[in-house]
């Protein structure tokens, strides 16, 4: 018999020791089971509602990302040639002011195209264009574009021996290649 002066702990200890730890176990079991399925589903859809909407903003996020750049690029490939072409206007009105010249004047004609090819070239040439130098060269088909051969007793066989379209590489790549004659 249990004593009366005994406290409630006592009394809750002895109870358990007269219980089977089977029993016991299969109480606190049942007891996580009810919390977990309560708690659970409710916590489970909250957290994947918080991932959906980070997922959703991500989403977003990287869709602004890739429409911001692509604007940016399409602003760079529209304008890289300002500059150039802003230069190449001043050339330009050279070559109407000589256009606009009188009969009495064109004596001067040639001396004021040659000045201003030499201004279009000087423009070009800041802008990294170079001419490609083929005539006496070895042939190559990385510069060259061979258009004819032909016997040459001016040039070694595979030397270029004539140009017909000069050709330029702008910042060391190869824009048009120079069309050329080679020697057999």
């Amino acid at each position: 018999m249990t004593n009366p002066k005994n406290s409630e702990s006592e009394q809750t200890d002895n109870i358990k020791d007269e219980m089977p730890i089977a029993e016991e176990e299969t109480c606190v079991e049942q007891e996580t089971e009810n919390l977990s399925e309560e708690a659970a589903p409710a916590q489970v859809e909250d957290a994947e509602e918080d991932l959906n909407t980070k997922h959703l903003r991500l989403m977003a996020d990287f869709q602004n990302f890739r429409r911001r750049t692509e604007k940016e690029k399409q602003d760079i490939y529209a304008y890289a040639n300002e500059k150039l072409v802003s230069e190449l206007l001043n050339v330009a009105d050279n070559f109407e002011r000589a256009l606009e010249v009188s009969d009495e004047e064109r004596n001067g004609f040639v001396s004021g195209m040659e000045m201003i090819f030499k201004q279009l070239m000087d423009v070009l040439k800041k802008a990294g264009l170079e001419e490609i130098d083929a005539l006496g060269k070895d042939f190559d088909p990385n510069l060259h574009h061979a258009v004819m051969t032909a016997c040459s007793d001016e040039f070694e066989s595979g030397k270029v021996s004539e140009v017909f379209q000069k050709g330029y590489m702008l910042n060391k790549k190869v824009i048009r290649p120079s069309m050329v004659k080679v020697s057999e």
